[in-house]
């Protein structure tokens, strides 16, 4: 089986795509086993599965569709005149046996084009010739400087005749290979036959001998006269056009041995033969003067039919022509025809497969080789009387291997052209170096200087390869990501470190892609992952482009069976021999199979992030081509207005009871709803913060269908949409209000502060919408919103969530001496510096986090987790409590 097309040997469709699932599967729950034994995390074992599973369907699927791609490619070629592609046919299923006969087909049509060329280009020159002399013999006559007297008259009728002789030959031709031709059978005297085709030779005013002789005299054949005839008559023109003048033609017929033939009678087979003293025929060529419009140019031209419509006769008559070497000390060309003394039967004969070229062959296991169709050499006439068809600039030097779209071309297709280099090798050996960096620093190491230099470096290949680093908003995003990533070394707190990434992710791909709008930044964002999909043909290319390099892989090899050996032998002799164990852990501290698993995990993951992040960097999709379909605004004003001015009224409505709210008081509240302020204001924030975000889409559409024809109409739409947005701005407030006397009551939580966030820049995203609609341009504003998004949570991050939260329970605690040390014990390393100075020793040590990773070493130092260890070795000894411990009586 081959490696390149591990399936080509299957003969069936469908069960290769039985075994393409079933061993993409099978390597799905391989690994995804392997995993979970060494007990990998879910979020790391899935996209490595779902990249195995991937990459198993991507080995086996080599070819199986590629012959498809090819004919689309073959197909729209042919339709502009070029028939020289050939298909890729390896495969031994009905995919490639359809491309074997496309080849075949490709072959004939290539074929019968140049035969249509040739055709046009031998009867237009062959006509030339007798019509120019008539043309100049006629202007002679009218123009008084010939008579018309018998020599005149004879010079006409001779071009006439061959005039007649070219036409006859083209409806014999066509007669021949449209099956209409028919045998009248009839017992025919040879020597007869042959006197008398002779006869005619002789009046060609040749100067030439004729000599004729048939053995045995009196033989006599079924066959058709006229048809022989037409033969002898070809084969008598033929060599006495090439014989030199004073030389010799000998034509001469004869029995062979019966045993030879299958007449009917079982008269066995006679045989026809014309020998001349000319150049001879060449070994090479004796196949092919019996072929259409075939000539030398030589002893006096000819229409290239004659020796073809032998061919077509012998046939016809189930014999055969062929062109023979001379005799010893013989010269000049010898051509023998070998029929049977009785034909089979008499009528319609189709033509055999022989009177038409054959179309190629190719075995199962190997492509069609191209079908080379040779220019037309005519030196004789101009090249404006040969017609021919229209081609593509540059097909004469077309290759005959097709090199169709792969699947991800035609998947992606216009939207993601493939335009950036043919190779990458700096791409996937940066990528494959981050990975390896990874897997050694990340694994069973907190977050901390390991992560941020993992990071720093997948970011600086990335960037090092997109052609867009040096724009303003690239740079912009650059220093939006070091501050971002910072995080990671600065505060502890994961979730922190989480959305950070995230965040990270969408000004990445925003910058690699230069996406403005909305849709086109979520594109951009998608594009990352489904890079690892487009990018395939050029890692593919890339691979085997350094495969060819005569030390790199032989080195890379080496090294991997080196360290395969190393792995199973040392792991074996380790766990075999307690003194030669000893000696490995001081070399090797972990061999431990889970955590090579792990390692694995981690390298995989993070290569293939990065790798996917350079493709996208060095061939960034169009996003800008995905949008919105085009708006359709309504006809009248009211169709939008109505509608906008429904949800003012409720906002208006919203604003008033939120004014009686608070003129009235808590016994307005308890009197009216039957709940407290605090309950009250908790009840309605997550209503209000939905209500914000679908204002925001309200006013989207607004714009998209509010006619902005004239300026009444823009103007219209600014006061509109700008009370909705000043109103929106105060459900911002309220929102904030109701969150701030909530917590005020119950304390705070991190996800709290996050909401709190998370409302400020939607209320930001609003004033952003009303300088938009200030500006009457938004083009900017998708940006603006990721930008002012990501500067918010880098200032959260900044300000130590956590420990702020730990910070205001604690103030909380000296004024109403309420605490939830549980709660306190939730949060992270960043918050135990606050707890250890703003609590009593006892509510500390309740209050402290629980156990968190043992010593940090330089790669995973974190500052979040330095100074929890020195706020508790300062508060002598108290610090995060090594497990939840017994926590009776704390509050």
């Amino acid at each position: 089986m081959s490696t390149d097309r591990p399936l080509d040997a299957i003969g069936s469709i469908k069960v290769k795509f039985g075994v393409l699932v079933g061993l993409s599967v099978v390597a799905a729950a391989l690994v995804a086993e392997i995993g979970d034994r060494a007990a990998v995390p879910a979020w790391l074992t899935v996209p490595v599965t779902v990249a195995a599973a991937l990459g198993v369907t991507q080995w086996l699927a080599r070819g199986m569709t590629s012959p498809l791609r090819e004919m689309t490619v073959a197909a729209a070629r042919m339709a502009t005149g070029d028939h020289s592609l050939r298909v890729t046919a390896t495969s031994a299923d009905e995919v490639g046996r359809l491309a074997r006969a496309f080849n075949t087909m490709a072959a004939d049509l290539a074929t019968a084009d140049q035969q249509r060329r040739e055709l046009l280009a031998t009867v237009s020159h062959e006509l030339r010739t007798p019509l120019a002399a008539q043309q100049a013999l006629l202007e002679n006559l009218v123009d008084g400087v010939v008579r018309p007297d018998d020599e005149a008259l004879q010079d006409a009728l001779a071009q006439s005749e061959r005039l007649g002789e070219l036409v006859g030959d083209l409806l014999d031709l066509s007669r021949f290979e449209g099956g209409a031709a028919t045998l009248a059978l009839a017992p025919v005297d040879v020597a007869v036959l042959v006197e008398a085709a002779v006869a005619e030779a002789r009046l060609g005013a040749r100067e030439v001998r004729f000599t004729a002789r048939v053995s045995p005299p009196d033989l006599v054949v079924a066959a058709d006269g006229a048809r022989l005839a037409q033969v002898v008559a070809n084969l008598l023109d033929n060599a006495a056009r090439h014989s030199p003048a004073g030389g010799e033609v000998v034509v001469s017929a004869g029995t062979e041995d019966p045993a030879d033939g299958v007449g009917p009678e079982g008269a066995g087979r006679w045989y026809l033969e014309v020998t001349d003293e000319g150049p001879g025929i060449p070994a090479e060529r004796a196949q092919q003067v019996f072929t259409r419009f075939w000539t030398e140019d030589e002893g006096g031209g000819g229409t290239g039919l004659g020796l073809a419509i032998a061919r077509w006769v012998c046939e016809l008559h189930g014999g055969s022509i062929e062109a023979l070497p001379p005799r010893a000390g013989g010269r000049g060309a010898r051509v023998r025809a070998v029929l049977p003394r009785g034909p089979a039967a008499a009528g319609s004969v189709s033509p055999s497969p022989s009177m038409s070229p054959s179309p190629p062959t190719y075995p199962p296991d190997a492509a069609a080789p191209p079908s080379p169709v040779p220019p037309i050499e005519e030196p004789a006439m101009s090249t404006a009387s040969v017609p021919t068809p229209a081609r593509p600039a540059g097909a004469a030097a077309a290759s005959s291997a097709v090199h169709p779209p792969s699947f991800a071309e035609s998947l992606f297709g216009g939207l993601w052209p493939e335009r950036g280099p043919a190779t990458a090798p700096f791409a996937l050996f940066g990528a494959l170096g981050a990975g390896t960096v990874a897997a050694v620093v990340l694994p069973y190491r907190a977050i901390g200087l390991g992560a941020v230099l993992v990071l720093l470096l997948g970011g600086a290949l990335v960037l090092r390869l997109s052609g867009r680093r040096t724009r303003p908003w690239t740079i912009v995003s650059v220093v939006l990501c070091l501050g971002l990533g910072s995080l990671l070394v600065l505060r502890a707190a994961e979730w922190l470190a989480v959305l950070a990434m995230l965040v990270v992710a969408v000004l990445v791909a925003t910058a690699l892609t230069d996406a403005r709008r909305l849709t086109s930044m979520l594109a951009g964002l998608a594009a990352w992952p489904l890079s690892a999909v487009r990018g395939l043909p050029l890692l593919g290319r890339t691979i085997s482009a350094t495969s060819g390099h005569k030390l790199l892989w032989p080195v890379l090899r080496t090294a991997a069976i080196s360290l395969v050996a190393l792995v199973v032998f040392g792991g074996l002799f380790a766990s075999g021999d307690a003194v030669f164990g000893s000696w490995v852990s001081h070399l090797v501290p972990d061999l431990a199979w889970n955590s090579l698993i792990l390692r694995t995990f981690v390298f995989v993951l993070v290569a293939g992030v990065v790798l996917a992040g350079c493709y996208l960097a060095l061939n960034p999709p169009r996003v800008q081509a995905l949008g919105l379909p085009a708006a359709r605004p309504v006809a009248r004003a009211w169709e939008w207005l109505v509608p906008v001015g429904i949800v003012i009224a409720v906002f208006v409505a919203f604003g008033l009871a939120q004014a009686s709210a608070m003129w009235g008081g808590h016994a307005y509240l308890r009197r009216t709803t039957g709940l407290s302020y605090a309950d009250y204001v908790h009840q309605g924030f997550g209503q209000l913060t939905l209500a914000t975000v679908l204002t925001l889409a309200t006013i989207a559409l607004a714009v998209r269908k509010a006619p902005q024809r004239t300026g009444r109409d823009r103007l219209l739409l600014r006061l509109a949409l700008g009370i909705l947005c000043l109103l929106t701005l105060g459900v911002v407030v309220s929102a904030l209000f109701r969150m701030a006397v909530y917590q005020q009551a119950f304390g705070y939580t991190v996800l709290r502060v996050l909401v709190d966030a998370f409302e400020l820049w939607l209320g930001l995203l609003v004033v952003l919408v009303m300088a938009a609609g200030v500006r009457w341009s938004g083009a900017w504003l998708p940006r603006a919103a990721l930008v002012s998004g990501a500067g918010l949570l880098l200032a959260v991050g900044l300000a130590n969530p956590e420990a702020w939260v730990a910070q205001q329970n604690i103030a909380r605690y000296h004024a109403t001496g309420k605490i939830d040390t549980f709660y306190l014990a939730s949060l992270g390393a960043d918050a135990v510096p606050a707890i250890v100075d703003g609590l009593p020793e006892d509510l500390a040590a309740c209050a402290l986090p629980h156990a968190h990773a043992a010593e940090d070493d330089l790669l995973a130092w974190n500052l979040g987790r330095a100074r929890a260890e020195a706020s508790a070795a300062t508060a002598g000894g108290t610090g995060p409590a090594s497990d939840a411990g017994d926590r009776t009586g704390c509050p």
